[in-house]
Order: C-alpha cells, then sequence, then structure tokens
C-alpha cells in the first residue's frame, strides 16, 4: 500500500526525493540482475560497473513507467535494466576485429556445409573446410563465446527486445509483430538445434548457469561447453537470415 501511493504521489509531483525513495525500494532488482549478468560478462566487467549500468537502468525504468498500464514494474524494470547493461557493455567494444572476422568466417562455413550436407558439421569437417587445424578451430570457437561475440541477447536487443518504451519511443504494431515474428523464428530456430546442443543454450540462457555448472551437469571441460554455445548461436544465426527475420 505503501509503495502504491509513493507511485502515485511521484506520477503527480516528479519529486526526486520521492524518486530516490523508490529507487531504494527496487535496488535489489538491479543486483538480482547484475548478479546474474556477471556469471556471463565477469570475466571483462566489473560487478559495481554492472550495478551501476542497472541503476541508470532502473532509474530510467522509473521515469518511463506509466501506472495507467496494466504492467507490473518489476517485469517492465528487469527487462530495462538488463538492457541498459547490455548496451553500455557493448559500447565498450572489448572484442578484437580480427575475432569477430573469425566469427564470420565460421559462420559462413557452417552454412555453406549445412546447405551440402544437410546437416550441422562437426568441428573436424569445419576445419577441413576453413582449412585450418582443428585445436586453431576450437579455441576459436571458445575465444568466440567467452567474448560474447555471439549471444541471444544480441539477437534479441538488436529487435528492440530491451528497449519497450511506453512513452517516448512507444511500440507500433509493426515493431511489435516484428518482435513476435523473431521469438517464433528463434524458438523454432533452438527446436532444430542437436541435442546437446539444445542443452547448453536452455541452461545457459533460461537456467542461467555459468559454463563451469553447464560442464559439470553435462560431464565436459568449460572449453567444450563454450564451443557448443557458439556453434549453436552460429547455427541459429545462420536459420535466422535463411528466415529473412534477422540480418547477418
Amino acid at each position: 500500500m505503501r509503495l502504491e501511493k509513493l507511485w502515485e504521489k511521484y506520477a503527480r509531483t516528479r519529486d526526486r526525493k520521492i524518486r530516490q525513495q523508490l529507487i531504494e525500494e527496487y535496488i535489489d532488482l538491479v543486483k538480482i540482475v547484475a548478479g546474474r549478468m556477471y556469471n556471463f560478462y565477469g570475466s571483462k566487467i566489473e560487478y559495481d560497473d554492472l550495478i551501476g549500468f542497472g541503476v541508470i537502468g532502473l532509474m530510467d525504468s522509473i521515469e518511463r513507467f506509466d501506472l495507467s498500464r496494466n504492467i507490473k514494474f518489476e517485469t517492465y524494470a528487469q527487462i530495462r535494466i538488463r538492457g541498459t547493461i547490455i548496451d553500455n557493455i557493448r559500447k565498450m567494444d572489448w572484442v578484437p576485429r580480427s575475432l569477430r572476422r573469425k566469427s564470420k568466417e565460421i559462420q559462413d562455413a557452417m552454412r555453406s556445409l549445412e546447405n551440402k550436407l544437410g546437416e550441422a558439421p562437426s568441428n573436424e569437417e569445419l576445419s577441413q573446410f576453413l582449412n585450418i587445424p582443428l585445436d586453431e578451430l576450437e579455441s576459436t570457437l571458445a575465444a568466440i563465446a567467452n567474448s560474447n561475440v555471439i549471444s541471444l541477447e544480441d539477437l534479441l536487443s538488436n529487435k528492440g527486445e530491451y528497449y519497450i518504451d511506453n512513452n517516448q519511443n512507444p511500440v507500433t504494431p509493426e515493431k511489435a509483430f516484428e518482435i513476435k515474428e523473431l521469438k517464433e523464428a528463434l524458438a523454432d530456430a533452438i527446436d532444430m538445434l542437436a541435442p546437446q546442443e539444445k542443452t547448453v543454450i536452455s541452461l545457459y540462457y533460461y537456467d542461467e548457469l555459468t559454463y563451469k555448472e553447464i560442464g559439470y551437469i553435462m560431464d565436459l571441460s568449460e572449453s567444450r561447453i563454450s564451443q557448443i554455445h557458439s556453434k549453436a548461436i552460429l547455427r541459429i544465426k545462420n536459420r535466422l537470415v535463411r528466415e529473412s527475420v534477422y540480418e547477418s
């Protein structure tokens, strides 16, 4: 009840002191989102930086939240907090250009071999096609995943999934349809993955486990899990490109 009154008062007055009270009420949301994302990005960024980006997202959520809409603030805020963190991480752009180029080369090779073989190529087939040693291919796949060159977050955020505004940039019917179309295509693409790839995607994105935890469950090394993750995402991207719902 007290929170409802705070929201109502803030909607009327836009008082900074009330906004600060709302930030204090919801700061735990930031800690939850930042904590989960630290599992993924911790090797590249400090936890305090994630908290800082998350607080910006929380403040923006409070500023834009529309009480008249039947949306739970916690759900809305977590989307924006996560989106703000991802956006700021992307701006840091720590990934070497050479690694991005190699990622694109492997993605193109996978698409060519899938078309030729009618199934996902093995690492051995990929290394032969690219004319590189197998261990070099596998270390590159691991580096791609660990550097977050590719992720489901990127696929979704590029289509506006993390930037659902209800004031300045309302989601148009066309944009809503585009996001819905991407989600459906994404679900279909994940369903087409090999069982091992599906398991890694599910545990990583939906259960939010680390590579180490997934490796323990699947009895595989962290490096092997990161390779499977990279190949799965590259396969998903290729399928979305074929379906014309994502630009490579």
